[in-house]
Protein backbone atom coordinates (compact mmCIF):
# COMPACT_ATOMS: atom_id res chain seq x y z
CA UNK A 1 0.00 0.00 0.00
CA UNK A 2 2.86 2.39 0.84
CA UNK A 3 4.45 1.76 -2.55
CA UNK A 4 1.11 2.46 -4.27
CA UNK A 5 0.71 5.73 -2.36
CA UNK A 6 4.18 6.89 -3.38
CA UNK A 7 3.48 5.96 -7.00
CA UNK A 8 0.29 8.04 -7.02
CA UNK A 9 2.16 11.00 -5.51
CA UNK A 10 4.83 10.73 -8.16
CA UNK A 11 2.23 10.76 -10.92
CA UNK A 12 0.69 14.02 -9.69
CA UNK A 13 3.81 15.81 -8.48
CA UNK A 14 7.27 15.47 -9.96
CA UNK A 15 9.63 17.21 -7.51
CA UNK A 16 12.05 18.20 -10.24
CA UNK A 17 9.29 20.06 -12.13
CA UNK A 18 7.58 21.77 -9.19
CA UNK A 19 9.14 25.18 -8.47
CA UNK A 20 9.72 26.01 -4.81
CA UNK A 21 9.31 29.71 -4.01
CA UNK A 22 10.98 31.17 -0.94
CA UNK A 23 8.50 32.98 1.32
CA UNK A 24 11.07 35.50 2.58
CA UNK A 25 12.06 36.79 -0.85
CA UNK A 26 12.04 40.56 -1.39
CA UNK A 27 9.54 40.29 -4.24
CA UNK A 28 5.97 39.50 -3.23
CA UNK A 29 4.37 36.52 -4.97
CA UNK A 30 0.74 35.84 -5.87
CA UNK A 31 -0.59 32.47 -7.04
CA UNK A 32 -3.49 32.78 -9.46
CA UNK A 33 -5.52 29.58 -9.05
CA UNK A 34 -7.68 28.57 -12.00
CA UNK A 35 -7.20 31.84 -13.88
CA UNK A 36 -6.89 30.17 -17.28
CA UNK A 37 -4.32 32.60 -18.69
CA UNK A 38 -2.10 35.41 -17.45
CA UNK A 39 -3.68 37.57 -20.13
CA UNK A 40 -6.80 37.74 -17.94
CA UNK A 41 -6.30 40.69 -15.57
CA UNK A 42 -6.07 40.23 -11.83
CA UNK A 43 -6.35 42.94 -9.17
CA UNK A 44 -4.19 45.97 -9.95
CA UNK A 45 -2.49 46.03 -6.54
CA UNK A 46 -0.65 42.86 -7.63
CA UNK A 47 0.90 44.68 -10.61
CA UNK A 48 4.40 44.77 -9.12
CA UNK A 49 4.19 41.25 -7.69
CA UNK A 50 5.54 38.06 -9.21
CA UNK A 51 2.49 36.41 -10.77
CA UNK A 52 2.35 32.61 -11.02
CA UNK A 53 -0.57 30.80 -12.65
CA UNK A 54 -1.87 27.38 -11.60
CA UNK A 55 -4.49 25.69 -13.76
CA UNK A 56 -5.68 22.20 -14.60
CA UNK A 57 -5.78 23.05 -18.32
CA UNK A 58 -2.34 23.47 -19.94
CA UNK A 59 -3.66 25.50 -22.90
CA UNK A 60 -3.13 28.81 -21.06
CA UNK A 61 0.55 28.02 -20.38
CA UNK A 62 0.27 27.97 -16.57
CA UNK A 63 3.41 27.88 -14.43
CA UNK A 64 1.92 24.91 -12.61
CA UNK A 65 -0.43 22.38 -14.22
CA UNK A 66 -2.35 20.97 -11.29
CA UNK A 67 -5.86 20.23 -10.10
CA UNK A 68 -6.53 22.79 -7.35
CA UNK A 69 -7.83 19.98 -5.16
CA UNK A 70 -4.22 18.74 -5.03
CA UNK A 71 -2.64 21.95 -3.72
CA UNK A 72 -1.58 20.32 -0.45
CA UNK A 73 0.68 17.94 -2.43
CA UNK A 74 2.80 20.92 -3.54
CA UNK A 75 5.50 22.67 -1.49
CA UNK A 76 3.69 25.08 0.82
CA UNK A 77 4.21 28.45 2.44
CA UNK A 78 5.76 30.21 -0.54
CA UNK A 79 3.11 32.77 -1.49
CA UNK A 80 2.03 36.09 -0.03
CA UNK A 81 -1.39 35.98 -1.70
CA UNK A 82 -3.76 33.69 -3.57
CA UNK A 83 -6.03 35.07 -6.29
CA UNK A 84 -8.96 32.88 -7.32
CA UNK A 85 -11.70 34.34 -9.52
CA UNK A 86 -14.79 32.29 -10.40
CA UNK A 87 -13.15 28.95 -9.79
CA UNK A 88 -14.46 27.68 -6.44
CA UNK A 89 -17.94 27.12 -7.86
CA UNK A 90 -16.48 24.51 -10.25
CA UNK A 91 -16.04 21.99 -7.41
CA UNK A 92 -18.48 20.03 -5.30
CA UNK A 93 -18.79 21.65 -1.87
CA UNK A 94 -16.56 19.12 -0.08
CA UNK A 95 -13.92 19.54 -2.78
CA UNK A 96 -14.16 23.34 -2.51
CA UNK A 97 -13.23 22.92 1.15
CA UNK A 98 -10.14 20.97 0.06
CA UNK A 99 -9.23 23.76 -2.37
CA UNK A 100 -9.51 26.40 0.36
CA UNK A 101 -7.36 24.31 2.71
CA UNK A 102 -4.89 24.19 -0.16
CA UNK A 103 -4.92 27.99 -0.33
CA UNK A 104 -3.95 28.14 3.34
CA UNK A 105 -1.21 25.56 2.74
CA UNK A 106 0.31 27.52 -0.16
CA UNK A 107 0.34 30.84 1.74
CA UNK A 108 2.97 32.00 4.19
CA UNK A 109 2.00 32.74 7.79
CA UNK A 110 0.64 36.23 7.02
CA UNK A 111 -0.80 35.41 3.60
CA UNK A 112 -4.24 36.27 2.30
CA UNK A 113 -6.62 34.96 -0.37
CA UNK A 114 -8.76 37.02 -2.73
CA UNK A 115 -11.77 35.13 -4.07
CA UNK A 116 -14.66 35.90 -6.42
CA UNK A 117 -17.73 33.69 -6.82
CA UNK A 118 -21.33 34.21 -7.99
CA UNK A 119 -23.75 35.29 -5.27
CA UNK A 120 -26.50 32.70 -5.63
CA UNK A 121 -28.80 34.54 -3.22
CA UNK A 122 -28.56 37.68 -5.37
CA UNK A 123 -29.18 35.67 -8.55
CA UNK A 124 -32.28 34.01 -7.10
CA UNK A 125 -33.57 37.40 -5.93
CA UNK A 126 -32.99 38.88 -9.40
CA UNK A 127 -34.85 36.01 -11.09
CA UNK A 128 -37.80 36.07 -8.70
CA UNK A 129 -38.26 39.82 -8.34
CA UNK A 130 -37.88 40.62 -12.04
CA UNK A 131 -39.67 37.55 -13.36
CA UNK A 132 -36.67 36.35 -15.37
CA UNK A 133 -36.35 32.93 -16.99
CA UNK A 134 -33.21 30.79 -16.69
CA UNK A 135 -32.08 31.68 -20.20
CA UNK A 136 -32.66 35.42 -19.82
CA UNK A 137 -29.52 37.54 -19.81
CA UNK A 138 -28.56 38.84 -16.37
CA UNK A 139 -25.59 40.96 -17.45
CA UNK A 140 -22.95 41.45 -20.12
CA UNK A 141 -19.43 40.20 -19.42
CA UNK A 142 -16.16 40.40 -21.33
CA UNK A 143 -16.91 36.89 -22.60
CA UNK A 144 -20.44 37.79 -23.73
CA UNK A 145 -23.99 37.75 -22.31
CA UNK A 146 -24.42 35.77 -19.08
CA UNK A 147 -27.73 34.10 -18.28
CA UNK A 148 -29.08 32.87 -14.96
CA UNK A 149 -28.46 29.34 -16.23
CA UNK A 150 -24.79 30.21 -16.89
CA UNK A 151 -24.36 31.50 -13.34
CA UNK A 152 -26.03 28.51 -11.74
CA UNK A 153 -24.64 25.69 -13.90
CA UNK A 154 -21.59 27.08 -15.72
CA UNK A 155 -20.97 29.20 -18.80
CA UNK A 156 -22.57 27.09 -21.51
CA UNK A 157 -20.52 28.52 -24.39
CA UNK A 158 -17.29 27.52 -22.66
CA UNK A 159 -18.57 24.07 -21.73
CA UNK A 160 -19.73 23.32 -25.28
CA UNK A 161 -16.66 24.75 -27.02
CA UNK A 162 -14.14 23.09 -24.70
CA UNK A 163 -15.94 19.77 -24.25
CA UNK A 164 -14.65 19.82 -20.65
CA UNK A 165 -17.14 19.16 -17.89
CA UNK A 166 -14.86 20.73 -15.29
CA UNK A 167 -16.15 24.08 -16.56
CA UNK A 168 -19.57 23.22 -15.13
CA UNK A 169 -20.62 24.69 -11.78
CA UNK A 170 -21.01 22.08 -9.05
CA UNK A 171 -21.83 24.25 -6.05
CA UNK A 172 -22.89 27.78 -5.17
CA UNK A 173 -22.32 30.34 -2.44
CA UNK A 174 -24.09 33.01 -0.47
CA UNK A 175 -22.12 35.56 1.58
CA UNK A 176 -22.63 33.54 4.78
CA UNK A 177 -21.77 30.16 3.24
CA UNK A 178 -18.59 31.49 1.60
CA UNK A 179 -17.48 33.10 4.86
CA UNK A 180 -18.13 29.85 6.71
CA UNK A 181 -16.13 27.85 4.15
CA UNK A 182 -13.14 30.17 4.53
CA UNK A 183 -13.24 30.31 8.34
CA UNK A 184 -13.54 26.55 8.65
CA UNK A 185 -10.56 25.92 6.37
CA UNK A 186 -7.69 28.07 7.56
CA UNK A 187 -8.70 31.75 7.50
CA UNK A 188 -9.43 33.85 10.58
CA UNK A 189 -10.64 37.15 9.13
CA UNK A 190 -12.93 37.56 6.10
CA UNK A 191 -14.06 40.79 4.41
CA UNK A 192 -16.71 40.97 1.68
CA UNK A 193 -17.70 43.22 -1.21
CA UNK A 194 -20.55 42.73 -3.68
CA UNK A 195 -20.07 43.54 -7.35
CA UNK A 196 -22.41 44.74 -10.08
CA UNK A 197 -22.40 41.32 -11.74
CA UNK A 198 -24.20 39.60 -8.85
CA UNK A 199 -20.94 38.34 -7.40
CA UNK A 200 -19.28 38.05 -4.00
CA UNK A 201 -15.77 39.47 -3.73
CA UNK A 202 -13.98 38.19 -0.62
CA UNK A 203 -10.58 38.74 0.92
CA UNK A 204 -9.54 36.35 3.67
CA UNK A 205 -6.53 36.47 6.02
CA UNK A 206 -4.84 33.70 7.97
CA UNK A 207 -4.00 36.23 10.72
CA UNK A 208 -4.84 39.87 11.50
CA UNK A 209 -4.00 41.97 8.41
CA UNK A 210 -0.57 43.57 8.69
CA UNK A 211 0.08 47.29 8.32
CA UNK A 212 1.70 46.60 4.95
CA UNK A 213 -1.37 44.70 3.75
CA UNK A 214 -3.72 47.44 4.95
CA UNK A 215 -1.75 50.04 3.00
CA UNK A 216 -1.65 47.86 -0.13
CA UNK A 217 -5.36 47.13 -0.10
CA UNK A 218 -6.68 50.44 1.25
CA UNK A 219 -7.81 51.80 -2.16
CA UNK A 220 -10.30 48.92 -2.41
CA UNK A 221 -10.77 47.35 1.01
CA UNK A 222 -11.70 48.71 4.43
CA UNK A 223 -9.89 46.26 6.70
CA UNK A 224 -11.09 47.76 9.97
CA UNK A 225 -11.25 45.18 12.75
CA UNK A 226 -13.84 47.22 14.72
Amino acid sequence: MKMLTELVKNIFVQPSSVPVYESNAATKKVLNVGGGSKSTPISSYFSSWEHHLLDIDPKGAPDLVCDARELTTLPGGGYDAIYCSHNLEHYYRHHAASVVRGFSHMLNANGFAEIRVPDIAAVIKEVLEKGRELDDVLYQSAAGPISAHDVLYGYQVEIVESGKDYYAHKTGFTPKSLTRLLVENGFQHVFLHFDEHLGIHAIAFKTIPTAEQRTLLAPVWNLSMD
